[in-house]
């Protein structure tokens, strides 16, 4: 006759339990910390250096652009970005100058400055370009000095 002895069980502790707790918070502190520090390098978030100026100014500048009559559409297509800027009958306008940023709404490291030329319909520029959202911020000068910015958003297929 054989005797076997039976298996013993281990015990759900205290300690256990601690132990339990403070990995799987530490796990999601962890995570929240990553998520944190990943947000704030990718997008610095800085739109104006002194909001309150740039607020005392904002009518001024918006009454001046809309008085221009401008409209804006961009599209792409293959490696070229389009920038048509329309006046209110609907012709294409030749801005005085034209700076852009290209780039993704979420983070600037796909940022590219577009060296717009006018083509006598539309501004157009050779780009790199993904499938996605891309943003252009643009800034055109008037013949009579006035600012039009705008932010202009560019749907990208492939």
């Amino acid at each position: 006759m054989t005797t076997e002895t039976p298996a013993k069980q281990r015990e759900f502790t205290g300690k256990h339990m601690l132990a339990l707790c403070v990995g799987c918070f530490g796990i999601i502190i962890a995570v929240n910390i990553y998520m944190a520090v990943s947000a704030v390098r990718t997008f610095p978030g800085l739109e104006v250096k002194n909001s309150y100026v740039a607020s005392q100014e904002f009518d001024i500048r918006r009454a001046a652009q809309e008085a221009l009559g401008w409209s804006v559409y961009a599209s792409a297509v293959g490696d070229r970005v389009k920038l048509e800027i329309t006046d209110r009958n609907g012709v294409p306008v030749e801005a005085a100058s034209l700076t852009a940023t290209l780039g993704r709404a979420t983070h600037v490291k796909d940022d590219q400055t577009p060296a717009f030329v006018f083509d006598g319909d539309a501004y157009v520029a050779p780009a790199k370009l993904a499938p996605g959202n891309w943003n252009i911020r643009m800034v055109a000068r008037a013949e009579d000095g006035t600012e039009f910015s705008q932010r202009v958003i560019l749907h990208v297929q492939k």
